[in-house]
């Protein structure tokens, strides 16, 4: 056999291993309203449905997560209601609520029909995740919180750790550009410059700051708003339910996250059959500054 067969035969081998790897779906589960959530899968295997920040921020930051779990298993991503290409006609308190999202995700398992996944929530998706656990318990079997932002509203009463993990130039800056959005310029390049000066305070490792700065553009300030608000308004707290939630539950976030350690202190506290690890040289984005250790105790998790 000539070198030019043994290549191509090499090539069609390789890219069959990369799709089997990476095979990736997308498509639409429609919501109990009628709305549709557009997901992504990536690989095969034991499901695990990834739960994006935000709130009132699309999935498109967390493709290179999923990609990376998936050498494993299959990874699911998901744009939430009113985000990217889950779009709704309206935005208000009757279509935006955590009953609905947690609803959504339990949609999307039936469309997909997954008998029980794991769930990994990234900050606000840790407290989704935390309360889908309450609603739909039986569809879980080992639950993730990455950063999250906790089983209450203990965040809202935490000092400010953005601020905190701000220089004065930086902070300077978050404050003239938060006040010219306020003022009405929403335009991408206040957006972004406001992302630039608050991107430091989410990642140890500053090569990382463009990426966070452009992330921190894509929020819809309206759902963060009626979220939070639900939130609030239903005085969030998981925790009575969650100490009857037996299945495993890992926590990890950055020693130096925006999220206070005792956040997670508190998850654990909660959850029966729970692990804290707490990331060094890490904040916000552990899968950036400790990628290794990170990915690595994630899957040790979910295999054990």
């Amino acid at each position: 056999m000539n070198n030019f067969m043994m290549k191509k035969i090499f090539l069609f081998a390789f890219l069959l291993v990369a799709g089997i790897t990476f095979a990736q779906t997308t498509g639409y589960a429609v919501n109990t309203d009628g709305s549709k959530t557009y997901y992504k899968t990536f690989g095969k295997g034991e499901p695990l449905l990834i739960i994006n920040g935000g709130p009132g921020m699309n999935s498109n930051g967390f493709e290179d997560m999923a990609k990376v779990l998936a050498e494993t298993q299959q990874t699911i991503i998901y744009d939430q209601r009113g985000t990217g290409k889950s779009k709704l006609s309206k935005l208000d308190a009757k279509t935006i609520s955590m009953k609905i999202m947690a609803d959504d995700i339990e949609s999307l398992r039936k469309h997909l029909k997954i008998k029980k996944w794991n769930i990994l929530g990234h900050s606000f998706g840790g407290m989704l995740g935390s309360y889908y656990a309450t609603v739909y318990p039986n569809s879980i079997n080992k639950l993730v919180l990455s950063s999250s932002g906790g089983v209450d509203l203990t965040l809202l009463k935490s000092p400010n750790l953005i601020e905190r993990n701000l220089s004065k130039v930086e902070k300077d800056s978050m404050d003239y550009w938060n006040d010219k959005i306020e003022k009405g310029d929403t335009s991408h390049v206040a957006r972004l410059a406001r992302g630039r000066a608050m991107a430091p305070a989410y990642v140890y490792d500053q090569k990382y700051v463009p990426i966070i700065a452009e992330r921190l553009t894509q929020g819809n300030s309206t759902i963060n708003g009626l979220l939070w608000s639900d939130m609030q308004q239903m005085n969030f707290d998981c925790k009575a339910k969650l100490k009857s939630f037996k299945n495993p539950v890992l926590i990890i976030q950055g020693k130096e996250d925006i999220i206070s350690n005792e956040i997670g202190e508190l998850a654990q506290k909660t959850f029966p059959n729970s692990k804290l690890i707490l990331l060094d040289h890490s904040k916000h984005y552990g899968w950036l500054d400790a990628r290794e250790k990170y990915f690595g105790d994630i899957n040790s998790f979910l295999k054990s």
